[in-house]
């Protein structure tokens, strides 16, 4: 039978984003593990840990159940809800009505599709960090929102400079996304931050989006949440997520908090997409917010501290400067002058010493000269890869 060709082709929304730097790298080292180069990878931020036994348990526990395997409610079960408010409660003091401020997540990525759907239409405008989460501007540009790109600077210490925000035209603006503390560069969350952000969407009503899985990570000091300003749930949205703080990535539990209005929006957008998280994984990841403050610490405090102690000995054998405070389970650090762009580091150190770490451009322009190091990785790999640097850079 003769074939034919068609002349089919895609949406052309494909035409304003590209495949995710990181499916796109990681294919490249799967070539050179391939021919035996044996990378090591500490680039992205997947925990290596699992979560805590009782965790696990409760999820064997509950799947071996006869009634648990059937579509779940799109609003989550009540368990998981009440504990998600009770998260809320012990580590930021914010009081959230588990039936009505509360909505779990397929993951962070799937909140900012539904959130994005529910608050805007085409050719509206997103305020979106720079540099920031790559995810922010896909997903956004391909639901045919305009980007306004906000500069994060290390002289303001990675903070909105609320300054040249108001000198913005912001009459489209709907959402602006925030993350703190933030994701790529380290700079951890401040109360001042939060009020000023307030405050600004109470004027301009924008609603402000805070993207907050981080804030257990390295951080001895108080947890904050966006939260906890007064009148904060009438004008923002808060993310959270349990990859990082409970090193369940592959889980996929998030969540959001926000006033019970704007639930119902979002519930609007997501029960027309997904069928519900698997019931045996939300009853585990509600015994995971039980997780004991010694649980926290090993995890979340003592583990990452040994390794970012490595990861600055690599930052400085690269040559990079960084900021000692940085919180989170990435390292941030500005490459040396004599580098075009980061790039051209990270491409000498992956080909030379068989290090993958991430490049800062993927997260925007004001990234370009900032390399990213993952602390996603063994102690004894991270020593490796050091010595491995050390030998070929």
């Amino acid at each position: 039978m003769e074939s034919k060709v068609f002349n089919i082709k895609p949406a052309d929304r494909l035409s304003n984003v590209s495949e995710y730097y990181f499916s796109r790298k990681l294919k490249e080292v799967a070539r050179m593990n391939a021919e035996g180069k044996d990378v090591i990878s500490l680039a992205i931020g997947s925990p290596d840990m699992p979560p805590s036994e009782a965790t696990i348990d409760v999820l064997c526990r509950e799947a071996r159940k006869a009634d648990t395997h059937g579509y779940q409610p799109t609003i989550g079960t009540p368990e998981l809800r009440q504990a998600m408010a009770g998260f809320y409660k012990r580590w930021y003091n914010v009081e959230l009505d588990p039936a009505t401020e509360i909505q779990p997540l397929i993951g962070s990525k799937e909140g900012i599709l539904h959130v994005t759907l529910a608050f805007v239409n085409p050719g509206d405008s997103v305020l979106v960090p720079n540099p920031g989460y790559p995810t922010y501007t896909a997903l956004s540009k391909l639901l045919g929102a305009n980007i306004i790109n906000y500069d994060l600077s290390a002289q303001k210490g990675w903070q909105p400079d609320f300054e040249a925000l108001e000198g913005m035209d912001l009459s489209n603006v709907k959402l602006m996304w925030t993350n703190y503390p933030n994701m790529p560069t380290g700079a951890n969350a401040r109360r001042e931050t939060y009020e000023k952000l307030v405050e600004f969407a109470r004027r301009h009503n924008i609603v402000i989006v805070n993207d907050n899985p981080y804030s257990l990570i390295l951080n001895c000091d108080e947890r904050l949440s966006i939260l906890q300003v007064p009148g904060a749930k009438d004008c923002c949205i808060e993310f959270n997520s349990m990859s990082k703080s409970h090193n369940m990535p592959g889980w996929r539990v998030g969540m959001l908090a926000t006033n019970a209005e704007f639930i119902k929006w979002i519930i609007k957008v997501k029960s027309n997409i997904d069928s519900g998280t698997f019931r045996p994984l939300q009853l585990a990841a509600a015994q995971a917010y039980q997780n004991s403050d010694e649980w926290h610490h090993q995890a979340n405090i003592e583990t990452y501290a040994r390794r970012r102690d490595l990861a600055e000995e690599i930052m400085t054998q690269i040559g990079c400067e960084f900021d000692p405070n940085q919180v989170g389970m990435f390292l941030w650090g500005r490459i040396p002058e004599n580098y075009s762009d980061a790039e051209e580091l990270t491409e000498r150190v992956l080909h030379k010493a068989r290090v993958f770490i991430t490049p800062g451009f993927i997260f925007g322009t004001n990234g370009k000269r900032y390399v990213r190091i993952s602390l996603c990785a063994k102690e004894e790999t991270i020593k490796t890869a050091l010595e491995r640097i050390k030998t070929n850079i």
